[in-house]
């Protein structure tokens, strides 16, 4: 199930395709059209089939858009992407935004007065077109539901086929509870919000109620699909039949009954008067429409299934240890390869990249990489979600840093880990800066905190050595992860941006902290720990969450400045390594055993 890496795309996508798109617009009358990153399921990774951002413009980042008007066209696209972005898309053809802050919509605001733009409501949820409608009708514009989408008609017969890959049993010993047991408890959720009916659109959500997994989805072993849930636990699933395996049906049982897509349309139609909840965040326009039109009583509210699936049971908390385990093994070779081998070879940030992947292959475990790794180099380090594309791409130099972040999809978990590394010997500033972030990181792996504490309110604490130096970073701490799903998931997340979801027992988060010098290098430390039980603390009224750490994977030990660490981070840092040697070193043996040893030696 691995896929490959993608490295680049032809940037004169734009001037081939958006004639194309143009006069199919023309065909229905329209002025402009918005082409969203995200498909039929708001995906973050995306099929082939499905990647319409790519095929206009040739960006193939994991979040942008493109507004395409009769005489100008823009592409938007976010801090990860600033060089990607570039590298990919012709500036002749589109101009180059920025997704953040108002984004699309202040471009929208730009429109021609009159102009009809025409939307595909299968592509945007409600929540999104809201503020689109408002930009448009800022500038005297209005948005258009369009049907069929002027893009997929442009792109014809040589847009590829949708993907079938197998759907197939994630077993209870994954999994950690049945599939009966989650559409029962899922089906009490509904009826304690006076809901009869649920419909689920997100990939992610499917596999995880019906313990399935698939592979239409790059980097994600995701189906797509659509179910509708009742409040007594029985569903309908709608897969493409070609990716029903000869095991599914009898692994879902009779309470699960199976219907091809092109049954969806007349099962919604036929939820008339009944109480149905759906998630405007996850479920495109185009299901509110139907649902209106059918007469259904719409419950506008969270997947039921989200936090469920985001806190995870012992089960998936310990097969995110044990595949953590066998990734800290892979990583340590690699890490091994990086301070042996490639200080003298200086590979480019291509080879490094393939060889972590090599690596990871060779666990023999590895189902695909949770997302296509990252590798900068020297100055393509201070951008954060840089991946090595075109003529962009550089080697290992003497005397800078190489960061490197990635992740493994195996059976029993899903990891992600950056660690960043010096390239022969490093400045006093280079470990200045590394132990301010490695201060942060300490920071958050340690914090105890209160039931009912949110990520958002304990942002501040991996940031507070660079406030206190002047120096901030601009992505969040954390992020969601999933088990053996998307390496993004919610509700779930550490950042400066208000978030009221509290961090409950079962959550796997992300520690990412980190420092970018823009034009010379970048620095980033990230593991992946895990909310535990809230426990008394002796002394103390309260009882306490805290966070298990699931990564082991070795620190630059060349790179910390001892003097800048406290007695309580110094002795966390030789912990840390000493449970790092501890639980990955039996996996190794012979020069990489050693390497691992003499890296966890005590500070």
């Amino acid at each position: 199930m691995r896929q490959t890496f993608n490295e680049t795309t032809d940037p004169s996508f734009g001037a081939r395709h958006l004639p194309l798109v143009r006069t199919r617009m023309r065909e229905q009358g329209l002025d402009g059209l918005l082409v969203p990153h995200e498909d039929e399921h708001q995906n973050e990774y995306l099929p082939d089939a499905n990647d319409r951002l790519a095929w206009l413009t040739g960006f193939t980042g994991s979040a942008g858009a493109a507004v395409v008007l009769a005489d100008r066209a823009a592409v938007f696209a976010d801090g990860r992407y600033t060089v990607q972005v570039r590298a990919q898309v012709d500036a002749d053809q589109f101009e180059i935004r920025s997704l953040e802050g108002d984004g699309v919509a202040e471009w929208l605001a730009t429109a021609p007065s009159g102009a009809v733009i025409g939307y595909d409501a299968r592509l945007h949820s409600p929540q999104a077109l809201t503020t689109l409608k408002a930009a448009a009708a800022k500038a005297g514009a209005q948005l258009k539901p369009v049907t069929p989408n002027p893009l997929d008609q442009a792109w014809g017969e040589a847009r590829p086929a949708q993907p079938a890959a197998p759907v197939v049993p994630h077993e209870d010993r994954y999994s950690g509870e049945s599939h009966a047991s989650k559409r029962a408890r899922i089906g009490k959720a509904l009826s304690d919000v006076g809901a009869e009916v649920a419909v689920l659109t997100a990939p992610s959500s499917i596999a995880w109620l019906f313990n399935v997994r698939g592979g239409d989805v790059i980097r994600s072993p995701l189906p797509l699909g659509q179910a509708i849930l009742n409040a007594d636990g029985t569903a309908r699933l709608f897969l493409d039949p070609a990716k029903v395996t000869n095991s599914l049906p009898g692994w879902l049982g009779d309470d699960v009954a199976l219907d091809a897509p092109e049954a969806l349309d007349a099962a919604l139609d036929g939820l008339t008067g009944r109480k149905v909840l759906i998630d405007p965040a996850q479920s495109s326009a185009w299901y509110f429409d139907r649902l209106a039109a059918a007469g259904a009583d719409v419950v506008r509210a969270t997947d039921p299934c989200a936090l469920p699936r985001a806190t995870k049971n012992a089960t998936e908390i310990e097969g995110a240890r044990q595949a953590h385990i066998r990734d800290g093994a892979a990583l340590a070779r690699f890490l091994h390869w990086v301070d042996t081998v490639a200080q003298h070879t200086l590979p480019s940030e291509r080879e490094v990249v393939e060889a972590l992947e090599g690596f990871r292959e060779a666990t023999g475990c590895l189902m695909d990489l949770s997302f296509d790794t990252i590798a900068g180099a020297g100055p393509n380090g201070a951008l954060p979600h840089y991946k090595p594309v075109g003529d962009k791409i550089r080697r290992m130099e003497t005397g800078s840093l190489l960061l490197v972040d990635g992740g493994g999809q195996y059976l029993d978990g899903t990891t992600d880990v950056t660690r960043t590394m010096a390239v022969g010997e490093p400045s006093a500033d280079q470990r200045r800066m590394f132990t301010l972030v490695l201060k942060g990181h300490i920071a958050m792996a340690t914090v105890r905190f209160p039931v009912g504490t949110t990520g958002h309110q304990i942002d501040a604490l991996a940031r507070l050595p660079m406030w206190m130096a002047g120096l901030d970073y601009d992505h969040g701490t954390g992020h969601g992860v999933g088990s053996y799903l998307g390496v993004h998931e919610g509700p779930q997340r550490i950042a400066k941006l208000v978030n009221t979801q509290p961090l409950l027992t079962g959550m796997i988060l992300s520690n990412e902290p980190g420092y970018y010098r823009e034009g010379q290098w970048g620095i980033r430390i990230e593991t992946l720990q895990v909310v535990t039980e809230p426990r008394a603390i002796e002394g103390g009224e309260r009882p306490m969450h805290a966070f298990e750490q699931l990564t082991f994977a070795p620190l630059d030990r060349r790179l910390i400045n001892v003097d800048l660490l406290t007695p309580d981070e110094r002795a966390y840092v030789d912990a840390y390594h000493a449970e790092t040697l501890a639980k990955v070193g039996p996996q190794l043996d012979g020069e990489v055993l050693e390497w691992l040893t003499a890296q966890c030696a005590p500070l």
